[in-house]
């Protein structure tokens, strides 16, 4: 598969294409049920899901049940979000999602350390049953943590879910977007950057392979540098997390992610591409830390789970598109020109994104004292 850049490209697209089956109507769902217990049950279903793979007769069958755990992976996420937000105060969320990026930046490096490990001392079906057993054992801890939603929900307690209802909540983000516009136009640029990533990404194998020619050691070692600076921002982001403001983690967090794939982009040898990964995966810690702390202090939490799944819809529609466009333009231009052209696009976008979240009338929209988290 890796010899084709349409064929793995193609593989970025199965997550997305879940979240449109999802999207539509979970927000609906996850703002009306119990979110720990609704964690729990798609923690218990992913863990199933998962121990069934190792006896699927075919890989296509495979790819369903990809599919199918992708599904609830994509409602998970706008749960997750809201009972974090209901769970951390508010002058304390900038300090966690810091910490949440440092065991976050930790998990994608060891994570494929213990894999690669398993599988040399064992097989994939262990793999395999092993993170099966991880998705259990986060269903347990969950199940430790504080119910937050005991009391009904005023905004929503009384409402099953409906065509009528979809119709109605459709309305309200609507609403909220229109009332929202800067919350909306920080929340689409941070997220389209993260599509062109999504995009450069898919074609980071063929890259490493036929642009850099890179043995497969090569490219591990590359990967494991992107690692490290994952590590080292989430490390520095923690110790400055009280220092820093979200709009210039939001702004010069993208910007340096630009920076990084642009240096990559451009790059001809190893050394070069190496500083590029760098660059932008220390720079991830920090814009991430900014846009989940932006987020949380500006959409109603009453509404986030409707308003991140109804987003997320748009973003899985523009992901598959952009995807697919870059795959395709491998077929007939060369893979280091597709890979330019979308970083210079992530930068342009960067830099507005810069200057927008970095305007001194825009910065009580910044603060944790945000009206709209309350």
């Amino acid at each position: 598969m890796g010899g084709s850049a349409l064929a793995v490209a193609t593989l970025y697209v199965i997550n997305p294409l879940a979240t449109l089956f999802t999207n539509a109507w979970s927000g609906s769902m996850i703002d009306r049920l119990n979110k720990r217990k609704l964690m729990i049950y798609l923690d218990i279903y992913r863990a199933v899901c998962i121990a069934i793979l190792p006896l699927l007769p075919s890989l296509w069958i495979v790819y369903v049940f990809v599919f199918f755990i992708s599904m609830a992976n994509a409602i998970y996420e706008p749960t997750a979000m809201t009972y974090m937000t209901k769970l951390i105060p508010v002058e304390q969320r900038q300090r966690f999602n810091s910490l949440r990026s440092l065991i976050g930046s930790g998990a994608s490096v060891i994570g494929p350390s213990i894999a690669g490990a398993l599988l040399i001392a064992s097989t994939s079906e262990v793999a395999i049953y092993i993170n099966a057993i991880a998705f259990l054992l986060s269903g347990i801890i969950t199940l430790l943590l504080p119910n937050l939603d005991k009391k009904p929900d005023i905004h929503t307690s009384n409402d099953r879910l409906s065509l009528a209802v979809l119709k109605k909540d459709w309305t309200i983000v609507l609403n909220f977007s229109k009332k929202s516009l800067y919350i909306v136009f920080v929340y689409f640029l941070f997220q389209g950057m993260m599509v062109l990533a999504a995009a450069n990404d898919s074609l980071e194998l063929s890259f490493a392979k036929e642009v850099l020619l890179l043995t497969d050691s090569e490219y591990g070692f590359l990967v494991s540098i992107a690692g490290a600076g994952f590590i080292l921002g989430a490390i520095t982001n923690t110790i400055l997390s009280k220092k820093l403001t979200p709009s210039f983690l939001i702004g010069i967090g993208s910007f340096f992610i630009a920076i990084g794939y642009i240096i990559y982009a451009f790059s001809n040898e190893f050394l070069i591409a190496a500083i590029g990964f760098f660059i932008l995966s220390f720079s991830m810690a920090y814009a991430n830390t900014g846009y989940y702390t932006f987020y949380q202090n500006n959409v109603p939490v009453h509404i986030m789970g409707r308003i991140g799944s109804i987003y997320g819809l748009v973003i899985a529609g523009i992901t598959i598109l952009i995807t697919i466009l870059f795959g395709v333009a491998t077929q007939f231009i060369s893979i280091q020109l597709v890979v330019i052209v979308g970083s210079l696009v992530m930068l342009l976008i960067t830099i507005i994104l810069c200057v927008f979240t970095l305007l001194p009338s825009h910065s009580k929209v910044h603060s944790s004292e945000s009206i709209h988290s309350k």
